[in-house]
């Protein structure tokens, strides 16, 4: 879920917009009929640069790729173990 306000609104209601986006909404701030800026929570931004992270990785892709493509063997952690 995301809301949308003004640059003027976003300053006046910070407390609360920073609450929403704690709680998981995401804040769109426009000025003159565009998005300016965005207020997420920190758990979302990490998961965002995680995310970017793994896709900058060549290594981590071509595991992605091959999973994709049935070329891995899913295992239960138990049985590094051993």
């Amino acid at each position: 879920m995301s809301s949308t306000y003004s640059v003027s609104e976003a300053q006046s209601r910070l407390p609360g917009l920073i609450k929403k986006a704690e709680e998981g909404e995401s804040i769109h701030i426009r000025r003159r009929e565009e998005t300016v800026a965005m207020l997420v929570s920190r758990e979302r931004m990490e998961a965002i640069v995680e995310t970017m992270e793994m896709l900058a990785n060549p290594e981590a892709m071509r595991a992605v790729s091959a999973h994709r493509a049935g070329r891995t063997k899913l295992v239960p952690l138990s049985a590094l173990d051993d």
